[in-house]
Parts: C-alpha cells; sequence; structure tokens
C-alpha cells in the first residue's frame, strides 16, 4: 500500500504543472527541483503517512505563490468526504458555505467572491445571481481548487474576498479505468411526499393564446378578438368555452402521496490513458468520467414575520386564544418539505504534449435537478386577510410543487507553450464557451381555507371566490459567455536576482435572457366551494381542479403578466476587455516583490422586458433611450497590486499585500423586477442607477513550515469598501420586500490562524488540521436610502464574526485505514436587516459533524463510510431572539465501494 500513495505526489506535481499561469523559466532547473521535491515527499511519506496524497504538493504549492492563496487537492476533497465544490469549500480559512451553494470569503457575501474554470468565466445556472452555485460542480472533476485572497493583476478586478479557481482533472500518465457505487439514507427521509410532475412547460395551446389574445384572457377580449356574436349570451358563452378550455390545458394532476422513499445512490467511472505517438515523439493522452446521483430530504420548516411589538416572553405558538393575543407573529407557517435532487455529470479531456508544449480540449456537461413538494398552513393573528386557528377557526392552507432543471455545459480549449530557443519565453492561452440554462416547467401553488368548528374539530377545506386560487409559474432562463486570453511570460536571470515579467488580455462577453410566465385559476363565480370534508384525505385536496369543476363553477384562467414598468423578465448583457502587466523579482532567494496594473474596460446593461411586446408602442415602453441609460453601467479604471515576500530560510515566511479592486452590481439588481430570493424567500427588487463598490485591500500573513511538515499559518487583513451595495428591506404586516442601495461605506477586518500539526507523539497515525478566523465588519447606509432600516450602521449582511473547521486524522501505518472526524461552524449572521423597529434576523450557528472513515482490502479497491451531520443540527433564524426561521436538515449515513482496474 505504500508504494500507491508514493505514486500520488509525482501524479499530482506533473498535473498541477500543465495548470501552472506562468512557464518555467529554467525548465531542466525546474525539473531538478521537481525531482528534489518528489524525492523528499516520498521519504517523508515512508516516515509520516499523514503525507500521503496531494497534502504535500499542495502546501509546497501555496508556498510558492507569489500573491496568496489557499490549495485544495484531490486528496484533501475525498478526506473530508465532501461531494461538490461547495461543501468541500468551506473548509478553506475564511470560508462559509450559504444555502449549501455560495461561498463568502471572509464574512463577505457571495458578490465578494467569483469562481472560474481552468482560468475562464463561467455563467451562472441561478436564477438570482450571477455568482455559480458551486454545489453543481461535483468533486469528481476537480483535480485542485486554488483560493486567491490576495488581488494580483492576471485575476479579474471584480475582486473582494476572493477568487476561486477549480482546476479539472488533468491528463493521466498510465491507463486508469475505476467505478465507484454508494447508497445512502437521510434520518429525515425514511417516507415523503410524492406527485405527478409535469415537465412539459407551457403547453403549447397556451402560448398561442398569449400572443393571439396578447395576453388578455378576459371574456370581453376574447369576443373582441375572435369576433364573438349570437342572440342572448351566446357570445359570453364562448368566450366562456375558450377560456376554459385554455384552463383544462394547465397541468392539475397533482397530488400528494405519501410513500417509502428510495435510498440516497450514488454511481461513478473514470477511464483514461496515455499514448506515445511515433510521427512527432510525443504523447496524447485522454479522461472521461461521469456519474449520477440521486437524493432525497423531508424536513419540517417555519417561517414568520415577526411582530413589530413583539416581546420576551410572546407566544411562538397559536394554538389557544391566549396564543394569539400574546402572540410573537404576524404570520407563521408550518410547512413539510420533501426535495428529491437528481445530478448526472459528464466530463472528457484529450490533450496532446511534446516537448515544452501542450494543447488541451475539455468538454463539461453538469446537469441537476430540483423536485420539491410543500404542503402546511400560513396563519396570521394580527393580518387583515390571514386567519388563525385559535382566533377565528380559518387557517390558510398552502400546497406547493416545484421541479426545476440546471444545465451548465462548458467548451474549453487550452495550450501552454515555452520557447527555449527564445529566452524562454512561454505563452499559455485559453478560449472557453458556455452556456447555462435553468428551467422551471412546474411552478404550482394552491391556496385554500380551512375551517374548524367551535370546538375544535375540523369541518371542511374550502376555496373562495377571490383571486390567486391556483398560480401557475413557468420559468426559462439561459445565459452565454464567452471567455478568452492569454499571456506572455519573460525569464529574466541576473546576479542575485530572478525575474519574471509577464503581459496577458482577458475577453468575457455575457448575455442572460430570463423570461417568467405566470397564470392564476380562480373561481370567478364568486362563491365558496367545499373541496374536503376529511382533514385524513387532505393530501388529495389539490385533485379538485377538475373538468368538471372547472366548467361549473365558472373557474377562469387568467395571465398574470405584469406590464411596464413592472415588468419580471429583463434581458441582460456584460462585456469586458482585460489588459495586466506583472512581474515577479526573487532577491537572493530572501525577498521576493511582485505585482503590477490591470486595465479594464466594463459594460453592462439590464432591460427589464415582457411578453407583452407586441407593438411598437410595447416596445418603447421597455427600451425607450432613457431607461436604457438608467440600466447600463460603463465604466473603465486601473487596479493595482503589490506583493512583498520575506524568505528568511526554508522554514518561514512574512508576506504583505496591497490590492485595489471592485465589486459591480448583479446583471439582476440593477434592473427592477422583482423575483424571490431562495435563499432568504423574500420578495425583491432591483435598483436602477446601483453603482459598483470600489475596495481597497490590506494583507499581512506569516507562515511557518517545520522540517516534519507541520506548518502554520497567521494572517491579517483590512478591506475598506466605498459605496458598498446592500439589502434594504420593507416591511407589511404579512410579509417583507426588499431591495439595493448603495451605502457610504464599509470596512472588514479580522486575523486568520491555519495550522498542520503532527500528533504522532501522543498516538502513531494521527495529525490535525484547521483554520480559525475572527472578524468584524460595519457599513453605513445613509438614512435617507435606508427606508424604514432600524440600523442604518450594521455588520455587513451575511458577515460572521468567526468561522472554525477542526480535522482530527488518522492514517494507519500500513496504509489500510484512513479516518477524518471533520468539524465546521460560523458565528451568526446577518440573513436580513431588521425594519420598522424590528432587530436584524440572525442566521444562528451551525454546528456541523462529520466522520469519514475510508479501507483499503486491496492494492486496487477502497470501502467509504461517512456519517454527515452527526450533531443531528437544524437550521435556525432568530429575530430579536424569537425564532423566525427553522429548517430540519437530517444525518445522513452512506457507504460506497470503489474499484481501480
Amino acid at each position: 500500500m505504500k508504494n500507491q500513495y508514493k505514486l500520488k505526489p509525482v501524479a499530482l506535481a506533473v498535473g498541477l504543472g500543465l495548470f501552472a499561469t506562468a512557464p518555467t523559466a529554467l525548465a531542466q532547473q525546474a525539473d531538478e527541483t521537481e525531482v528534489e521535491r518528489e524525492s523528499t515527499i516520498e521519504e517523508v511519506v515512508t516516515t509520516g503517512s499523514r503525507l500521503q496524497g496531494s497534502a504535500a504538493a499542495v502546501v509546497e504549492e501555496r508556498k510558492n505563490q507569489a500573491f496568496v492563496a489557499d490549495i485544495l487537492g484531490a486528496e484533501q476533497l475525498s478526506r473530508s468526504g465532501d461531494s461538490d465544490a461547495a461543501s468541500a469549500l468551506r473548509r478553506v480559512t475564511g470560508l462559509t458555505l450559504v444555502d449549501g451553494k455560495f461561498i463568502y470569503v471572509r464574512g463577505l457575501g457571495e458578490r465578494y467572491s467569483s469562481a472560474r474554470i481552468n482560468g475562464a468565466s463561467i455563467p451562472s445556472p441561478d436564477l438570482t445571481r450571477n455568482v455559480v452555485p458551486l454545489d453543481i460542480i461535483p468533486s469528481t472533476i476537480i483535480e485542485s481548487m486554488a483560493v486567491q485572497k490576495v488581488f494580483s493583476p492576471s485575476m479579474p478586478a471584480a475582486f473582494g474576498g476572493g477568487n476561486i479557481d477549480i482546476r479539472t482533472r488533468s491528463l493521466p500518465d498510465d491507463f486508469i479505468f475505476n467505478v465507484e457505487a454508494g447508497v445512502g439514507l437521510n434520518s429525515n427521509a425514511d417516507d415523503g411526499y410524492t406527485y405527478n410532475r409535469n415537465d412539459d412547460g407551457i403547453p403549447d395551446g397556451i402560448r398561442d393564446a398569449i400572443g393571439r389574445y396578447q395576453g388578455d384572457f378576459s371574456l370581453r377580449n376574447i369576443i373582441n378578438t375572435d369576433g364573438l356574436s349570437g342572440s342572448g349570451n351566446s357570445a359570453g358563452d364562448q368566450a366562456r368555452a375558450i377560456n376554459a378550455s385554455l384552463a383544462k390545458q394547465l397541468p392539475r394532476d397533482m397530488v400528494l402521496k405519501e410513500e417509502s422513499l428510495d435510498p440516497n445512490f450514488d454511481l461513478k467511472a473514470t477511464l483514461g490513458n496515455s499514448f506515445d505517438e511515433s510521427w512527432l515523439g510525443g504523447t496524447i493522452g485522454v479522461l472521461a468520467a461521469a456519474s449520477y446521483d440521486n437524493d432525497w430530504n423531508v424536513s419540517e420548516r417555519r417561517n414568520a414575520v415577526i411582530s413589530n411589538n413583539a416581546e420576551a416572553g410572546c407566544s411562538t405558538s397559536l394554538e389557544t386564544a391566549e396564543d394569539v393575543s400574546n402572540s410573537c407573529y404576524n404570520t407563521l407557517s408550518e410547512t413539510t418539505v420533501t426535495q428529491e435532487t437528481e445530478r448526472l455529470n459528464g466530463f472528457f479531456t484529450a490533450g496532446y504534449e511534446l516537448d515544452t508544449h501542450s494543447v488541451s480540449y475539455t468538454k463539461i456537461y453538469l446537469e441537476d435537478s430540483e423536485d420539491e413538494s410543500e404542503f402546511g398552513i400560513k396563519q396570521s393573528p394580527n393580518g387583515s386577510n390571514l386567519k388563525t386557528i385559535a382566533g377565528t377557526g380559518i387557517a390558510n392552507r398552502e400546497h406547493e410543487f416545484k421541479y426545476e432543471e440546471r444545465v451548465l455545459n462548458v467548451d474549453q480549449f487550452r495550450g501552454q507553450h515555452t520557447f527555449m530557443d527564445y529566452w524562454g519565453i512561454g505563452f499559455d492561452w485559453q478560449y472557453t464557451e458556455s452556456k447555462a440554462e435553468t428551467e422551471i416547467p412546474t411552478e404550482v401553488s394552491y391556496r385554500f381555507d380551512d375551517i374548524y368548528n367551535t370546538d375544535g374539530s375540523f369541518s371542511e377545506t374550502r376555496v373562495t371566490g377571490d383571486d390567486n386560487r391556483a398560480i401557475f409559474q413557468f420559468v426559462d432562463m439561459e445565459d452565454n459567455v464567452k471567455s478568452y486570453g492569454g499571456n506572455f511570460s519573460l525569464p529574466l536571470m541576473f546576479s542575485g536576482l530572478e525575474l519574471e515579467l509577464k503581459a496577458g488580455y482577458d475577453f468575457v462577453d455575457k448575455a442572460r435572457y430570463y423570461n417568467t410566465s405566470r397564470f392564476s385559476l380562480d373561481n370567478a363565480s364568486g362563491s365558496r366551494l367545499s373541496v374536503l370534508d376529511d382533514l385524513d384525505n387532505v393530501l388529495g385536496v389539490t385533485g379538485y381542479l377538475t373538468d368538471e369543476v372547472i366548467d361549473e363553477n365558472d373557474f377562469r384562467i387568467t395571465f398574470r403578466e405584469p406590464g411596464a414598468p413592472n415588468a419580471d423578465d429583463y434581458l441582460a448583457a456584460q462585456k469586458i476587455d482585460a489588459y495586466y502587466g506583472e512581474f515577479d523579482a526573487i532577491f537572493d532567494n530572501t525577498w521576493r516583490v511582485s505585482g503590477g496594473v490591470r486595465y479594464e474596460d466594463f459594460k453592462q446593461v439590464s432591460l427589464a422586458t415582457s411578453s407583452l411586446i407586441f407593438d411598437e408602442q410595447d416596445l418603447n415602453n421597455y427600451f425607450n433611450p432613457q431607461r436604457v441609460v438608467d440600466s447600463s453601467i460603463s465604466e473603465d479604471d486601473v487596479y493595482t497590486a503589490l506583493s512583498l515576500t520575506y524568505m528568511a530560510n526554508d522554514n518561514y515566511q512574512l508576506r504583505f499585500g496591497y490590492g485595489e479592486t471592485v465589486v459591480r452590481p448583479d446583471l439582476r439588481e440593477t434592473v427592477p423586477v422583482a423575483y424571490y430570493d431562495p435563499t432568504t424567500d423574500i420578495r425583491t427588487f432591483g435598483t436602477a442607477g446601483l453603482q459598483s463598490s470600489d475596495l481597497r485591500n490590506y494583507d499581512a500573513r506569516f507562515e511557518y513550515y517545520a522540517d516534519n511538515g507541520d506548518n502554520y499559518t497567521v494572517a491579517a487583513f483590512y478591506k475598506d469598501i466605498e459605496n458598498p451595495i446592500e439589502s434594504v428591506l420593507r416591511v407589511g404586516d404579512e410579509d417583507y420586500t426588499l431591495t439595493y442601495v448603495n451605502g457610504e461605506s464599509a470596512e472588514v477586518y479580522g486575523v486568520e490562524f491555519e495550522w498542520l500539526h503532527d500528533l504522532g507523539y501522543l498516538a502513531n497515525g494521527f495529525f490535525t488540521s484547521g483554520n480559525l478566523t475572527w472578524s468584524d465588519s460595519e457599513a453605513s447606509i445613509d438614512p435617507a436610502l435606508a427606508g424604514n432600516l432600524t440600523n442604518p450602521t450594521k455588520r455587513m449582511t451575511g458577515h460572521s464574526e468567526y468561522v472554525a473547521n477542526f480535522q482530527l486524522n488518522y492514517d494507519s501505518a500500513n496504509g489500510e485505514h484512513s479516518t477524518s472526524l471533520v468539524y465546521n461552524v460560523f458565528g451568526e449572521r446577518i440573513l436580513a436587516a431588521g425594519v420598522g423597529g424590528r432587530e436584524d434576523a440572525y442566521e444562528q450557528p451551525f454546528h456541523s459533524l462529520d466522520l469519514v472513515y475510508n479501507y483499503y482490502p486491496s492494492f486496487s479497491s477502497k470501502i467509504g463510510f461517512k456519517v454527515k451531520n452527526i450533531l443531528g443540527e437544524d437550521q435556525e433564524v432568530t429575530q430579536s431572539d424569537i425564532l423566525v426561521r427553522s429548517k430540519e436538515v437530517g444525518t445522513v449515513v452512506s457507504l460506497s465501494y470503489s474499484y481501480e482496474f
């Protein structure tokens, strides 16, 4: 087994070389250095098994970075048992994971971080954000990830907390073929609620009718458009029949069924090889990987809007009249959610290497879908529209169904060239075209009234004659990105000085189209329709909308597309031209000075649009010149960076960094369209005229590397932000709305500590690793722009004052066993700012404790066992120390087996 682990550092070193951003100045000298490094790593593996795999290689790469970066290797991902990039990155110092998808760097929101694949910008399949939801990228295609926290000119200037570069798997040296299968169980997902989903999208007949009737399905418009006539009510009857025929095309067979859920399972396979060709003497390599996984989760959820006069001792229950009179809430909903997640991923790369030249092609296809059902009651002791069982004998019941498909498709060409006959000049380039598509072919919401007798017993469920009894929504989004660039590097050697000069170009062209179509089925007769008389059959209540009910009760379909200026669709485009120059100088192997400048020409426009554009007047309403100007950003600027490193010897180094960067508004944030943010579940509006935020970043870092492989890092950082983009809430009795404003200023500062420490003196094979971050922030918003924000000066939204990661690891001396106990926690963070006298709403710390065990029964096989969320923690949000949101997470136990042929 030891030989198996000794091979891994060599393979990883070769892999990392493929992704080096600057060609090596002196190839022969670098090869000699690499041989020495590999020899050292293998020698350490013999005496200290904790440096098996990629741990030593990624530490060496981090140590040699000109600008501060943290590196995660494939072996580290395997050790922590993380299945995707998002969950793995929360192990990095100062990073927290939000909603299982988005990474916050040093307490800054997702807008302050960016992600690239092999140095290329990629689109986002997320409906509400520019940033890529990193849960969509599986760990099976990742060779390593670099999180750069100090800006360098070769990085995009849109740099706040950090930039994440995901490096995909490199070409193999030899034949490789492995397969893996796994099963798992979620403690919350023994039984769940399923339904017959619709995945066909808008029915063709309704789509055609939107154009025919120009979005107006009223009887009057149908009569006028179709020229209906007749005696008496004949025209109206014909129009009602046409409207009913459209209503019957909507997907209505959505009845919940309780059933035992299948266990989670996943399948993975990798196949690759390399071949020497005799024509030119080069090497051809290919690698293909595929994976599929299916997961179930069932959770009880609570969502509430706190009352503005809530006090200590108020009631968080609405079961009795006394609870109602002393309630903490304006509204309270308690629901059960069943979610099925499917992921299908494909990866292919092929390349050719000849001497100091290599070219490659990479194809990435990632498909992700979520099917969700939710049902429960929503009560209101204080609101005017909603009711309370204890107060009035009426409760509002809601059943919701949602199916979402996301696809990320990437085609990338790359090349690395070193011209040894021309002073060792290097040239690296990449050309990438990628597309993200998201579709919601089913999103349906039903509303009912549950009626209770005076003795508290259930009477009936009924549908009233008001609007929005059933809402049907269909969403399409397409995001296309073209990214290409290259750089030249020139290594120079002088007495006591090693110098590398670099100049490069980056281009990004992005275009997004987003369309929402919303319909309602309402009881136009105005009468109350009883649809259920036995609460035991409540799962089937959504099946009441039969053809007969539509005809007999005059249910009518309405197209809910808002007109100008309140549209909920948009078009957006973004273009970035960037040029940069860098230098990296090492003096007497003691001082290292790196820096340079980057020039970016940035243009962005986001325009509200609608399916109701039928003529020139409609077109002018949406795209008049002033609206285009108000929704556009055009800026160009120069961004500088400087890094200074003192290298006393091989054991420690001291770094200082400074950088000027920018954070720009999201595509959707600059257009006044409405949407529900899935992270906060708050109705959100963009703001025209939102400005970019300028940042000045200061970093200091001390790194110590012991001879036995232990290493320790202490860092401090400070960020000064001008015009920070902050969220501002408005509140009604029943719900919140949110929009964005530019604050006056903000600052973030903190310290980080990281370690890798051998515990062999306590017990052979044990070692510990981890990191701690303490930080604080403050954002000031002009009270005139803060709406009814309770605290115009506050901590930045999403910022945690501390983040902690601990790992206790064990590697057996014979190499057959590997175990890690992995712990992560973040400090409470503002999820939504308080308004109307209410305090800020804080997401509470989530204590995540996972166990990962791997057993290697033979050279070619591995058995893996994993337990996630051992502590059984739930996600909770409090406001004024009152619980306003909770979500069960569950404990997941999984077992896997892999074999390498």
